[in-house]
């Protein structure tokens, strides 16, 4: 049973991007729960191994709290990692808005990136007919891709990410059914 939350209190999605994919970015579950708590979230619940955390929360989460994570990753596992938290209203909003749900066939390809910031103005989504057979859509503050080769043999160039800038961190559609699971047990 999920524990009651006070008045005032909320529920959070933190995203770690790039931890666990190979011995040298390793960070332990129980560190990843205490650098999000030392930036004052409370209950957190770590989900799968690829850095994602659901907790409890007052406000909205801060770039400051974020900054607060990365520390504390840092200062337990020596790993320099990003981290985009998001509340869960935004993050059940970028879920839901997916346009690609009805085109793909596999959750393990179809990939949503969330991003601490909006996207670029001047930013331009690389032509459909130089992914295909690929797809890539904006939405608020996320960009959808479905990856039907699998997403190792992406064709999005790598130039477009670094246009995207630095904190944008990716998830299956998989694993966010699995958050999205989390959240509706803690309510």
């Amino acid at each position: 049973m999920a524990a009651a939350r006070g008045a005032g209190a909320a529920l959070g999605v933190g995203l770690v991007r790039g931890i666990n994919v190979g011995a040298s970015t390793r960070v332990a579950k129980d560190d990843l729960a205490a650098a999000f708590a030392d930036a004052g979230f409370s209950d957190v619940v770590t989900l799968l191994q690829s850095g994602n955390a659901v907790f409890g929360m007052t406000g909205a989460p801060t770039v400051e709290q974020a900054a607060t994570v990365e520390a504390g990753i840092e200062r337990r596992s020596g790993v320099s990692a990003r981290v985009v938290l998001v509340g869960e209203e935004q993050f059940r909003e970028v879920v839901a808005a997916n346009p690609l749900i009805s085109v793909a066939d596999d959750d393990a390809r179809l990939l949503v990136t969330f991003l601490d910031h909006d996207l670029p103005a001047d930013l331009e989504l690389p032509a459909d007919a130089d992914l295909a057979p690929e797809v890539l859509r904006a939405g608020e503050r996320a960009l959808y891709q479905w990856c039907p080769l699998g997403i190792s043999k992406s064709v999005v160039p790598a130039a477009f990410w670094r246009a995207v800038g630095p904190v944008a961190t990716g998830r299956n559609q998989r694993t966010l059914a699995r958050i999205v699971a989390e959240l509706d047990r803690r309510r």
